[in-house]
């Protein structure tokens, strides 16, 4: 593919941008593939990039039932941290984060990775020794975070309300490396990485059928036709469920929306995320101006992909409290993802009961910042069977008791 630089601006300018290469290709689907993956989000691309890139395999599909990032991808609020208390969470988001630094430079394309730092405020006693906990936990982990005091919050936010009526601020967990990263592009560069080493990127493509035999999986039936081979990954998110379903097995998994919001534009007012759990809302704002706002998850499981006043009413009024300089804006656009949420909050990376379909669901609320990770450690258990950072997170933990508990662990429904 074309390399983007300022020389390929001006040339381009010459003929008034007419004449850019497609960023990445769309073929018609193959009969047959070595690898199929279902979900042409940040996951799935990323899950077919680092196949083609770390282990060589090339015959690769990605299908995507709407367009690319339609799904969640596009639908978050794009925060990335790896100050996660787990073991092995920290070291899929730490991947990830790290990943995250150069995927620009990589891919010849900007995501617009900020490492503008997250802070995550502590505003009761227990949540303070929970971050004091994950502190420690972090730095035996090699992950750079700090506890901070009040003043030091207030010097990072300076329009933070640490003395709030209802919850003041006791201090906060400081990862300065964690960030943001825009969404579409995130999406976009794999898909661009990905459609250079020969990935097939099938869009408007829906899976309406699995198909299998005694040994395994067979193929999938679309409405694009019928494609043959013997591995399938499912990364398809909130809808993880409805694929089991269709491959004869079901996931201890249930899907809720998860809604955000952003405000009309406004000039710079605060250059970090901020995560404000107890009263449970999170805050950012955009190059454009818009203060981006994340909520709660609905209470009972449902496949919307819209927002409702609820909401909106209880997060708003978390923020204006702990905010009170945004209590006059107004709502630009609010939006919902449909997220999978597993009983530990932590995800499933692994192979199902049927033999050659693999798996990678349960991200829950926070899968945007594990994108790179989750794609390496997929593409690696595909490609050997195995692998040391996905292997811990197999669906076989919940019969075993082996579970990844991030619920209470993140402090936040992860």
């Amino acid at each position: 593919m074309a390399r983007y630089s300022v020389f390929a601006l001006a040339r381009n300018a010459l003929s008034h941008h007419q004449d850019w290469q497609r960023a990445w290709a769309s073929p018609e689907p193959k009969a047959e593939y070595d690898v199929i993956v279902i979900g042409g989000g940040g996951h799935g691309l990323a899950t077919a990039y680092y196949l083609a890139k770390n282990h060589g395999v090339r015959k690769v599909a990605v299908l995507e039932k709407g367009w690319l990032g339609g799904g969640n991808t596009g639908r978050n609020t794009t925060i990335i941290r790896s100050n996660y208390l787990r073991d092995p969470s920290a070291k899929i988001y730490e991947l990830a984060r790290g990943l995250y630094e150069t995927l620009s430079q990589e891919f010849n394309f900007n995501i617009m990775f900020s490492p503008r730092g997250v802070l995550m405020l502590a505003q009761t006693e227990h949540e303070k020794r929970a971050y004091e906990r994950t502190a420690h936990a972090n730095r035996a982990q090699g992950i750079e975070t700090e506890m901070v005091d009040p003043a030091r919050c207030a010097e990072i936010v300076p329009i933070l309300n640490i003395d709030g009526p209802r919850y003041p601020v006791l201090g906060g967990l400081w990862q300065a490396r964690a960030g943001t990263a825009r969404h579409d592009a995130v999406a976009w560069g794999y898909a661009r990485g990905a459609s250079e080493m020969g990935v097939d990127i099938i869009q408007n493509c829906e899976v309406t059928g699995i198909d299998r035999d005694a040994d395994g999986v067979t193929g999938v039936r679309t409405t694009r036709g019928a494609i043959r081979t013997k591995k399938l990954c499912i990364v398809v998110a909130g809808h993880s469920g409805v694929l089991a379903e269709m491959a004869g097995f079901r996931l201890p998994v249930e899907s809720v929306a998860l809604q955000a919001l952003v405000s009309e534009p406004i000039k710079p007012v605060i250059d970090c995320v901020v995560m404000a759990n107890t009263v449970h809302g999170y805050l950012s704002q955009s190059d454009k101006g818009e203060l981006v706002i994340g909520g709660g998850a609905d209470g009972f499981n449902n496949y919307t992909q819209r927002g409702s006043f609820q909401h909106v009413e209880e997060t708003v009024r978390a923020l204006v409290e702990t905010f009170p300089v945004i209590s006059r804006l107004r709502m630009l656009r609010q939006w919902g993802g449909i997220v999978d949420m597993t009983g530990d909050r932590s995800p499933i990376i692994g192979p199902t009961p049927v033999p050659g379909i693999w798996i990678n669901c349960g991200w829950g609320t926070g899968g945007f910042k594990a994108i790179p990770g989750s794609g390496w450690a997929t593409a690696s258990m595909l490609a050997n069977g195995a692998d040391p950072i996905a292997g811990p997170f197999g669906m076989e933990r919940f019969r075993e008791g082996r579970m990844i508990d991030e619920s209470v662990a993140a402090a936040v429904a992860h």
